[in-house]
């Protein structure tokens, strides 16, 4: 096993779209959707298993979460947790690990996975994961995956191929935020687009060298911090500067703007898992397109829904067609599943009005 690899996987948002059933104080990473016996993130970890050593896995998450990780993942050690004492977007995040993992292993290699996706078929996803490493390690570039999509998806990024490298490796020619539908459809047929995974590979330095000339405002906190990090100061350096880093996405501060940017298109069954439809999506269901996610449900009349609740009550429905039910303690959410994007709008709304009473 090649111990220049490490793995950062990022497991520190709220995923509000999930509400109610993922809150502030245990979102959706944490949760076991399929009712495996694993969360998301006991997933993600399962994953890099064999890829990676277990001691080179780098858990980053908000300081509030640190007691889950120990409790879901107890073969991690403190030294492998990253609290990050404020939520700034990925670009940060990545920034703080890069240089953490720098100062252990100036030759590494790393990763960046989110925890919450999901992954049907793991083999290729482990197949697809080594030969992004074996190409970062003979080349300066920052990789992304690309997934070849199979739909015209409004709520995900993609990114256009460019000039063709080796095996599945190309250059990037272009990144979209989320397109409107037409868009979406003209980016599907195209054959030229690929979703973006949010997945990552680079050297330490490479990272690192980009941020600093892209996103300088993010990585002079860093560096100006850099003969702390390895050492006991470095949580203390954090919790009293990282509050200061601009709040800004990886794809923002560095990916649209770096001359070395490539992708590996893969297709391993992926799903980002961030919102209701997508759980609806890749979730078993009875003859009338109805999901009940591990919980009593009596369906009249009723098509295409997805039902969750938590506890042992009963839902009865009846002429209910294309509905998100999810009840939990103290919210009841029911949306249309088309209009699953509005959820993060609502969650805002409940904010607003209420507090964090309900979040």
């Amino acid at each position: 096993m090649d111990f220049n690899r490490y793995c950062v996987i990022m497991c520190g948002g709220v995923g509000s779209r999930f509400w109610p059933f993922s809150k502030a104080a245990k979102p959706k990473q944490f949760l076991d959707f399929f009712g495996t016996g694993r969360s998301l993130l006991q997933m993600a970890f399962d994953r890099m298993q064999g890829i990676v050593p277990v001691e080179n896995i780098i858990l980053i998450t908000n300081e509030s979460y640190g007691p889950l990780i120990k409790e879901q993942l107890p073969e991690i050690k403190d030294s492998q947790i990253l609290l990050e004492p404020a939520r700034r977007n990925t670009a940060p995040c990545i920034a703080w690990a890069a240089h953490h993992i720098m100062a252990i292993n100036p030759d590494a290699m790393m990763m960046v996975a989110p925890s919450d996706h999901l992954i049907l078929n793991v083999d290729q996803f482990r197949d697809s994961v080594t030969r992004a490493y074996d190409f970062i390690e003979k080349h300066d570039a920052l990789v992304t995956l690309g997934i070849k999509p199979s739909r015209p998806e409004t709520g995900y990024g993609y990114i256009q191929v460019g000039e063709h490298v080796e095996g599945n490796f190309s250059s990037v020619k272009t990144f979209t935020e989320k397109p409107n539908e037409d868009l979406a459809r003209v980016f599907l047929k195209s054959g030229e687009f690929f979703w973006n995974s949010g997945m990552f590979f680079w050297k330490t330095s490479s990272i690192i060298k980009a941020l600093n000339d892209h996103a300088p405002d993010v990585n002079t906190i860093f560096e100006l911090g850099k003969q702390y990090f390895g050492t006991p100061s470095e949580t203390e350096y954090i919790n009293t500067h990282f509050e200061a880093c601009p709040s800004i996405s990886i794809d923002f501060a560095v990916m649209e703007k770096a001359p070395n940017v490539f992708v590996e298109t893969v297709d391993f069954g992926w799903n980002d898992l961030g919102t209701w439809r997508s759980l609806y999506d890749h979730s078993p269901k009875n003859s009338e397109g109805n999901v009940t996610q591990n919980c009593k449900a009596l369906m009249f009349n009723s098509h295409n829904n997805i039902v969750a609740v938590k506890g042992d009550k009963l839902v009865v429905t009846s002429g209910l067609e294309g509905y998100i039910v999810a009840d939990v303690d103290d919210a009841l959410l029911i949306v249309p599943l088309d209009e699953e994007q509005t959820i993060k709008q609502y969650v805002n709304e409940v904010k607003t009005l209420y507090g964090d009473k309900f979040l």
